[in-house]
């Protein structure tokens, strides 16, 4: 469908005059949802007492029987010559075989409680109309997750746990903030005024670490309704890893319409803003294409002559 003489309108919001409010931000309210709840499981225990789990995003034990842990964390402990025990071992098996299945990414727009910070700095970004900024290689992200896992392996350390702002945060919440505010803000302004998200989108080592884990993970994306598209780029404006739409929206016949790039955090904001519902949450091996409706595709029918 053609723009020509469409009046473009501010993003997503067809999408609110065609779901209403809720409707056109249905998966952004649910990571939202999703992000508090995964950081309060770890909060209930030090704030109010209540043990369902006991550790951070780094290492847990969930009702004492669930071990659950970072397997990039595991990772440094290995090259660093720091052998896991077995229950970490096992956790971090666990942790892998279910990022691995849903999208490594998803942790990133689902669970990470940096994202909400990362995602308001955009959100401000937006509003003060600023430039997009330095925009280093997205491949800048693999580097960084290189050379902590070769400075774990010269120094012996977990490196990446001296800084990691999600571990940082987890800790300042338990045991005061201090210097941890200055990192979160660190972070937004980097975002705000540096790189248009250039932390979650560019720099994370967790994020590419999380993007080869779900390469070819089942949960995808899919513009099953490709055809109806009608270029408004709401998706792209939306989208945290844009670079990942076209090749599945704008592909030729025959092409897939899944989101396939490990970069595609699952976060549904494209879902969300896009009035004409062109995608929609599906699995890899379903690769089908909605072709238009008839209706709006067959010419007007003849008119009768007057009798």
């Amino acid at each position: 469908m053609s723009t020509k003489g469409k009046v473009h309108l501010p993003t997503g919001q067809e999408a609110v005059e065609k779901k209403g409010w809720i409707g056109a931000h249905k998966y952004l309210l649910l990571r939202r949802l999703s992000q508090c709840f995964f950081l309060l499981l770890f909060l209930m225990g030090p704030w109010f007492g209540i043990w369902w789990v006991k550790g951070t995003l780094a290492g847990s034990m969930t009702f004492d029987f669930l071990p659950l842990n970072d397997p990039l964390i595991l990772a440094q402990m290995m090259v660093s010559r720091h052998w896991p025990e077995t229950t970490a071992l096992i956790g971090g098996l666990i942790v892998l075989v279910t990022y691995a299945l849903i999208g490594g990414r998803v942790y990133c727009s689902w669970v990470c409680p940096v994202n909400p910070v990362t995602d308001a700095a955009h959100w401000l970004h937006v509003r003060l109309g600023l430039q997009k900024g330095w925009q280093p290689k997205r491949s800048a992200r693999l580097w960084l997750l290189a050379m902590v896992l070769a400075v774990s392996a010269l120094t012996g350390t977990i490196a990446w746990e001296a800084i990691n702002p999600v571990t940082m945060l987890h800790r300042g919440l338990v045991f005061g903030m201090g210097f941890v505010w200055a990192l979160v803000a660190a972070i937004f302004l980097f975002d705000l005024f540096v790189a248009r998200r250039g932390w979650c989108g560019h720099l994370c080592p967790v994020g590419a670490f999380y993007g080869l884990v779900g390469a070819r993970s089942l949960l995808r994306i899919s513009a099953v309704k490709r055809a109806a598209c009608d270029d408004c780029m709401d998706c792209y404006a939306v989208c945290p890893e844009n670079q990942v739409i076209s090749p599945a929206l704008k592909g030729k016949d025959g092409s897939t319409p899944l989101i396939l790039a490990p970069d595609c955090t699952n976060c549904g904001r494209c879902i969300d803003v896009c009035a004409m519902d062109v995608f929609a949450f599906t699995h890899r091996f379903d690769d089908h294409v909605e072709a238009p409706s008839d209706a709006a595709h067959d010419p007007e029918p003849p008119k009768q002559n007057a009798a």
